[in-house]
């Protein structure tokens, strides 16, 4: 039994729940019939423990009630509650939330630390497998699925290494972490680790894992570009800004041209994954019937839209007219008599309404706008603005250009506000920059009228800049130290 309590519990510390992960045990076969030791034996039987790691992810990625792919811009300034929506979310909108809070706060926690579980299954029973490249390319999806993990939980539940002075010394989160063969305790109950140390082991597993992944493992799998794309984001984070244009400068996949009609749109319908990176895909998930990532912002039974939450009025209103990127933001929507700019993002595929989509969990697009801010921390403002300008080159049919200074970096960070929007950016970008979330006092309606946020500022520094440990995890842990002012 303490076999099969491994397989799926080894990340998660509290006696409670190893509790609850027992009746999930009990309906997953046949993987747990045996111990992994012997189940892991083929390429195969190792790809599919892979695949277990991707279908974590997508269960707190596109949670319909509170994923990871959209809550981010709910707690930023780019959305605004809908009043006559069912006020999903509204505890995490308003900066309510709190140990008890369950949701994603919990939802989060426990299934990142399954999928990093799920890897470290796999990395412990790696040596089942010959030396070669099926085998490092397994090992190469592992490490770097272990990697992410990491470092969404730290994102959420720690500091950012660039948002303060002493957010590399403060509390970050724990590292769970096997080697080739390692059994690993399952009951356990580890300490906090410092943020420093988080980000040098996140960046260790990519880093290995870059030399070993694959370059073609399919859709809705990590490889080669995925690996360094989400390295040029670490670096970035960590403010190690040159190796964030080196690994930039390894990514190959070229970014979604706009202004080919359609093109941008087509992305978001799921008709092709033109300039995604690492996308977890409805295709190889067994919950892609149960969450579909649109919810989240609105429900749509035509001719009505049920909103959540929509554009924010003051941000819909400064786009560019000749910003292709229109489209896939913003629709008109209708509910209750009162007129919207719904989410037009993940509304559905080709036809459909029904918010099921993949998750673009990151875009050619993006490593571009990482370089351009690498470039400009390092005062390299000329190569900065000719990377922009080749995502803008894609994005506009007219533009301006020619920023330098204070402008140049505003520009950057406008285009990131605009590409990245409603994917699960804003407020980690506003934190890892140690700034505020600033809103604005315009309501909920099209015409920007209506009902303001509740909460228009959440000062550079506030303590639920950092999600609170679930109540949980601190109860059944005495190692397990809770955020500060929670």
């Amino acid at each position: 039994m303490k076999n099969k309590f491994y397989i799926y519990c080894l990340a998660l510390f509290t006696t409670t729940a190893f509790v609850s992960c027992d009746d999930e045990l009990n309906g997953l076969q046949p993987f747990t019939e045996g111990n992994p030791e012997t189940f892991f034996n083929s390429v195969s039987s190792f790809q599919n423990g892979v695949d277990g790691i991707y279908s974590q992810f997508w269960n707190y990625y596109a949670s319909s009630g509170s994923g990871l792919q959209g809550l981010p811009d709910i707690l930023s300034d780019n959305v605004i509650l809908a009043q006559t929506g069912r006020r999903s979310n509204e505890v995490y909108y308003d900066y309510r939330y709190n140990p008890n809070t369950g949701g994603a706060i919990t939802l989060y926690w426990s299934e990142a630390y399954e999928a990093v579980n799920a890897a470290n299954l796999v990395i412990g029973q790696i040596d089942n497998l010959v030396d070669g490249p099926e085998k490092d390319n397994i090992l190469g999806q592992a490490m770097a699925a272990r990697a992410i993990a990491h470092f969404d939980l730290a994102r959420i539940y720690a500091k950012i290494p660039t948002q303060s002075a002493d957010a590399n010394s403060s509390l970050g989160i724990v590292y769970l972490k096997v080697e080739d063969g390692d059994t690993g305790d399952p009951f356990a109950q580890p300490a906090r680790e410092t943020v420093a140390s988080n980000y040098t082991e996140i960046i260790d597993d990519l880093e290995q894992a870059a030399d070993l992944i694959g370059t073609n493992n399919g859709e809705g799998r990590l490889n080669r570009n995925a690996v360094y794309a989400m390295l040029s984001r670490v670096y970035l984070y960590n403010g190690d800004y040159q190796l964030a244009i080196n690994a930039a400068n390894q990514v190959t996949a070229p970014i979604v041209d706009a202004t080919v009609e359609g093109a941008l749109l087509d992305v978001y319908e799921d008709t092709t994954n033109d300039g995604v990176i690492i996308e977890w895909s409805v295709n190889t998930s067994s919950e892609s019937g149960f969450s579909n990532v649109g919810v989240l912002y609105s429900q749509t039974t035509p001719p009505n839209t049920v909103s959540e939450y929509v554009v924010d009025y003051e941000f819909f209103n400064n786009l560019d007219a000749n910003d292709l990127r229109r489209e896939v933001i913003q629709y008109d929507a209708t509910n209750q008599g009162n007129n919207y700019n719904a989410v037009r993002k993940f509304l559905g595929e080709t036809g459909q309404v029904n918010g099921r989509v993949d998750i673009k969990v990151l875009r050619a697009a993006e490593v571009l706008l990482n370089k351009a801010e690498a470039q400009f921390e390092l005062n390299q403002p000329a190569a900065a603005l000719t990377t922009l300008d080749l995502l803008r080159d894609k994005r506009y049919t007219s533009y301006v250009g020619g920023e330098s200074g204070q402008a140049l970096e505003d520009a950057i960070q406008y285009e990131r506000r605009v590409e990245l929007s409603f994917e699960g950016h804003r407020f980690f970008d506003i934190k890892r920059r140690g700034e505020a979330v600033m809103r604005f006092n315009n309501g909920d309606i099209a015409d920007g009228s209506g009902t303001p946020p509740e909460i228009l500022t959440l000062s550079a520094g506030d303590h639920r800049f950092q999600f609170p440990i679930p109540i949980d995890e601190i109860n059944a842990n005495p190692n397990m130290d809770q955020n500060p002012d929670y």
